[in-house]
């Protein structure tokens, strides 16, 4: 966890105008600045940054805060990767508390492992920009497979030579430890020597989300039955290949920005499409998509369009990662290539427009992609087409959201001609199997832990507002819901700010979390406040919380709060009113309205203990200055009361 100090240091240190302007492009507006919103397509700028008070807002998305909410909002960061990029830009050393020896040893050894990577990073493509042999073979080979000068540069293409120990040489010479450049997957150490793991190749270095470089994906120039055509990096401190993504570094912009994320197979194919305009664009390298790779495309989207090769390796993978990313709770298209096409020979064949029109009218649902797989084979075929409903059925029983299952059932009724009744018997056949599995698999019992509060009678009306915005983000946070956000619009014409009202649909950790930001909000209470840092931590690195794996590292008393909250939901379904012909609204019928309410509840509190600070102080000296701000507090109350009437 890093340390409270550097925390602080981090927003003493960053200017939100600098931070921002690396991204958009700012004018002075007065005493702000303001931009074209990076969040929606807009000819006129409603993007504000205000300096003097170190906040951002957006009127045309209604979304705002300070600087690390901007970092998660457009990079897509999670709250750590934040503060991890503030403090490399402000050259603030991250120091992190509560690390046991072995901790800091392994901290320290992942620092030396991407000191050494960023090393390599720069000596390939020295290698490759800067040597006659690099130009001559390696420039010359790209530019012969169509990489522009510009993309070899933007995803930092380099070459390694074939001489054994050219890399391990220099760099054991400018100081790196052997051992180190082992554990990088960098040098291959035999006894007391090192060799090169990479030899007259083409690397494509492989990068985290913040743009770290973990490994390499290295190609061979001439293809040949004896040599692998690719040679990967192996698995490091910093490298698991099933938690990467090939270009995310490079399109999380895009991806935001489109709201739709393409998944390819390879390297070549992923630059290629940069190189031609389409940049919303990542690979899995060859890999099988996994989960964690899932999840790292969900916090800036939820929509894939899979772009696999059209042989039956490319196939079989796009089916698989299909199903995986409807269990996400992904929106999937597959987009059917042509005979012996792959993304590469696309882009480079023909122009943008020929191609996302190609991209468009070829992306398929999964039911209509896996119907025209097996088209002319199962029609007079009753065996062959019911094993193809059934695997249609079980990727359908994957999606969660009851809505979209029983569009899906119809779709599949009309494109296989088929009763929506057998699907739906199909269906629950499925679900009522894998509940009967999940019944016979052991599960550990949750430590529940009895409630002693006190003095029942009075009430504290802030602890109270605070428990229960952490009941909403144990219960709800990770439920998308719309919030009716308010919208200050200022007109130039007339020096007018009028308010208008939009629905925005977000999480509810999302939402509640950039509303306590924009209103520098901390809990007052203490066991709040570190569940609060807890959830959200969960939250923006997983984008979900598993409470099972929280609530035995919880102390005592956090494990205690966090049981009764989710006891007293569980009291609503005890009861079991609905057989008793009596309904009760429950909690979760109505979670957005909860949340603003909530919230409002919070400000308008924390704005009437505002007002009794100052009235007291008034009485104790005569400050006009300070009736002026009471005046103003007394007045912003009033509003939040206003839209707090309007919400109830």
């Amino acid at each position: 966890m890093i340390s409270k100090t550097t925390i602080n240091n981090i927003y003493e240190a960053a200017r939100v105008e600098e931070v921002i302007g690396d991204f958009i492009s700012l004018k002075k507006a007065g005493s702000n600045f303001k931009g074209l919103s990076p969040f929606s397509q807009e000819k006129t700028p409603s993007f504000m940054v205000s300096p003097a008070k170190q906040i951002w807002k957006d009127f045309s998305s209604g979304k705002g805060g300070n600087v690390v909410a901007f970092l998660m909002e457009h990079e897509g960061f999670s709250y750590p990767e934040a503060l991890k990029y503030l403090g490399k830009k402000y050259n603030i050393e991250i120091e992190e508390f509560n690390k046991t020896p072995e901790e800091q040893i392994k901290f320290d050894l992942r620092e030396s492992i991407f000191i050494a990577l960023n090393f390599s990073y720069e000596y390939y493509r020295e290698n490759l920009n800067n040597t006659d042999k690099g130009k001559s073979i390696g420039i010359s080979y790209l530019n012969s497979r169509g990489f522009s000068e510009e993309s070899i540069k933007k995803f930092g293409l380099g070459i390694s030579f074939s001489e054994k120990k050219s890399f391990t040489d220099q760099a054991v010479k400018k100081g790196y430890d052997l051992s180190i450049l082992e554990k990088s997957g960098l040098t291959i150490k035999e006894g007391k020597k090192g060799f090169d793991r990479f030899k007259n190749r083409i690397m494509f270095p492989i990068k985290s989300i913040s743009g770290r470089v973990l490994g390499y994906g290295a190609r061979i120039m001439k293809n040949s039955s004896k040599t692998a055509k690719y040679i990967n990096s192996p698995e490091s401190e910093v490298y698991q290949k099933s938690k990467v993504l090939y270009g995310l570094f490079e399109s999380k912009s895009f991806i935001i920005k489109e709201d739709n994320c393409y998944l390819v197979e390879g390297y070549t194919d992923v630059i290629q499409l940069h190189q031609k305009g389409i940049k919303n664009v990542v690979s899995s390298s060859g890999t099988a998509l996994s989960s964690n790779q899932i999840m790292l495309v969900k916090r800036l989207t939820e929509n894939v369009t899979i772009i696999f090769d059209r042989d039956q390796a490319g196939i079989n993978a796009a089916l698989r990662g299909t199903d995986l990313l409807l269990e996400h709770g992904m929106n999937v298209k597959i987009c059917k290539l042509h005979e012996g096409e792959d993304p590469d020979s696309l882009a480079r064949k023909y122009s943008l427009d020929h191609i996302k029109d190609f991209i468009t009218q070829n992306s398929l649902d999964f039911i209509s992609f896996k119907a025209s797989l097996l088209a002319t084979e199962y029609e007079n075929e009753p065996t062959k087409k019911a094993e193809l409903i059934n695997n249609i059925v079980k990727s359908i029983s994957l999606i969660k959201d009851i809505i979209k299952r029983e569009l899906y059932v119809q779709t599949c009724s009309k494109i296989m001609k088929i009763s929506e009744d057998s699907i739906f018997e199909t269906l629950f056949r499925i679900q009522n199997s894998n509940k009967n599995q999940f019944r016979n698999q052991p599960t550990q019992p949750l430590n529940i832990i009895k409630n002693h509060n006190s003095n029942e009678d009075s009430i504290d009306e802030l602890y109270e507002l605070e428990k229960k915005i952490i009941t909403i983000l144990i219960l709800y946070g990770q439920k998308t819901e719309t919030f009716n956000e308010s919208l200050l619009i200022f007109s130039e014409k007339n020096d007018e700010i009028t308010e208008k009202n939009k629905h925005v649909s977000s999480k509810v950790y999302e939402k509640i979390f950039l509303d306590l930001q924009q209103d520098e909000i901390e809990f007052a209470n203490k066991e709040f406040r570190d569940l609060y840092n807890i959830l959200m931590t969960e939250y923006q690195i997983n984008g979900f919380v598993s409470i099972e794996k929280i609530v035995p590292s919880l102390s005592t008393k956090l494990s205690e709060i966090v049981s009764s909250i989710i006891l007293q939901e569980e009291k609503h379904f005890l009861h079991k009113w609905d057989k008793k012909s009596i309904y009760v609204k429950l909690p979760s019928e109505n979670v957005g309205v909860m949340v603003t309410e909530t919230i409002l509840s919070l400000r308008k509190l924390l704005v009437g203990k505002k007002i009794e600070f100052l009235q007291d102080s008034i009485k104790s000296k005569n400050n006009k200055g300070v009736l002026e701000d009471v005046m103003g507090y007394y007045q912003l109350r009033r509003i939040v009361s206003s839209k707090l009437n309007r919400v109830l």
